[in-house]
């Protein structure tokens, strides 16, 4: 009775009408068997991989080559590798302090890379580190920051929550925070003329924030071209989504932003999503546009967190077994006659070696020295001539 009573609370808890996506990993149909690496074939998405807010859904079918999908098996299954070897250093005592995981997660990271351009933005919260490689770091830069060493992306100041590239405004600790900042790159992005447009991410944790609807409002008022998306991976922090959220469709909580939810475990329903937004905000000049990945963590909160004192075991390892994403694009591959088990076994196995390379490397750098406290306070070229210090005494001449 109980499990039927919170399910007919999580019900209550969706607009009239709505009803949430499918979550599955490989629903997705081929129309058109692939002929060679560079030529494009046709796919068709599970009708149910989208549910829409005041906008039309995205065209179900998909052209895709299969080179693009052979390079998202091997990135999502790389970014897996780094985030269970910064689990590994973690638990060695080798990583301290704060250590948010997104292995689970990776078609949205990966999707959302295959769907932007070089010079679109992103930024989001504290589960970063796929998304800091993919827009231009590297998985040494990004391990041997969380080691507090020289050749960390922040040369070993920063930890997980400052790492940035050009195109990355990092992971951001301030929960939400990342959202209006995000409005205010796209802001920039549009009075400069750019034919570009800034994906601001966050969690459903996060998703009830003031400032998250003080962005939306912002945007939606200046036709900013931001991307909203909320990754609801279903639980903030150790809180389920319908116990924090009395509205758990974010993808309607735009007010007059129109939303799109999509299904996050599937990598060409995250990839056609993207597409479909950044034409909405940037070709079509339509505004912002609230995205909704639907997803699931398989790991805790963080590293200090279980995991499985606010959700079951076998929850855990049912989402792992019947949906993972990286199982469900290995399945499609396999199917389609786009590699063959033993080619993609050769990809894991570069995966491990790429990884297990960048740990040692990143092991080996040094930590950074004393003098390194007075450097990159600002940005190269925009130093002041001195520096003051703690004390009066303590004074940097550049």
């Amino acid at each position: 009775m109980a499990s039927i009573a919170r399910n007919i609370r999580a019900a209550r808890r969706l607009p009239l009408g709505v009803r949430g996506v499918k979550t599955s990993a490989d629903t997705t149909e081929l129309r058109q068997s692939p002929s060679n690496d560079s030529q494009p074939f046709t796919l068709k998405l599970h009708e149910d991989s989208f549910q829409t807010y005041q906008c039309e859904t995205p065209d179900l079918e998909v052209q895709i080559t299969k080179g693009e999908l052979l390079q998202m098996y091997s990135e999502m299954q790389t970014m897996r590798r780094m985030e269970m070897a910064a689990d590994a250093l973690y638990k060695a005592k080798l990583i301290r302090g704060f250590c948010h995981l997104a292995i689970g997660q990776e078609a949205v990271s990966v999707g959302l890379e295959h769907g932007i351009q070089k010079d679109d933005r992103v930024i989001t919260g504290y589960r970063c580190h796929p998304f800091a490689v993919l827009r231009g770091g590297t998985i040494k830069g990004v391990l041997a920051e969380l080691l507090g060493r020289q050749a960390g992306m922040s040369h070993g100041k920063g930890g997980s929550m400052h790492i940035f590239t050009p195109s990355f405004f990092g992971g951001n600790g301030i929960v939400g925070a990342q959202v209006p900042v995000g409005a205010g790159a796209a802001f920039a992005q549009k009075y400069k003329g750019e034919k570009n447009c800034t994906f601001a991410l966050y969690g459903d944790g996060a998703s009830n924030q003031g400032q998250v609807f003080e962005a939306f409002n912002m945007a939606k008022l200046w036709n900013l071209p931001t991307i909203f998306v909320c990754e609801n991976n279903k639980y903030g922090m150790g809180t389920p989504a319908e116990r924090s959220s009395s509205n758990t469709a974010y993808f309607t909580r735009g007010d007059k932003i129109p939303g799109l939810q999509v299904n996050g475990m599937d990598i060409i329903a995250a990839r056609r999503a993207v597409e479909y937004a950044r034409k909405w905000a940037v070709d079509d000049d339509k505004g912002p546009l609230l995205l909704e990945f639907v997803t699931y963590r398989y790991g805790g909160h963080s590293m200090s967190d279980p995991g499985t004192t606010y959700r079951t075991r076998e929850e855990v390892q049912r989402m792992r077994s019947t949906q993972d994403p990286i199982r469900g694009l290995q399945r499609y591959l396999e199917e389609w006659g786009v590699a063959t088990e033993q080619e993609l076994k050769a990809l894991d196995k570069e995966a491990k070696v790429v990884v297990d390379k960048a740990v040692e490397e990143a092991k080996a750098s040094p930590e950074p020295l004393v003098k390194d406290l007075w450097s990159d306070i600002y940005f190269k070229g925009t130093e002041p001539p001195v520096m003051r210090g703690r004390e009066r005494e303590e004074v940097h001449h550049y």
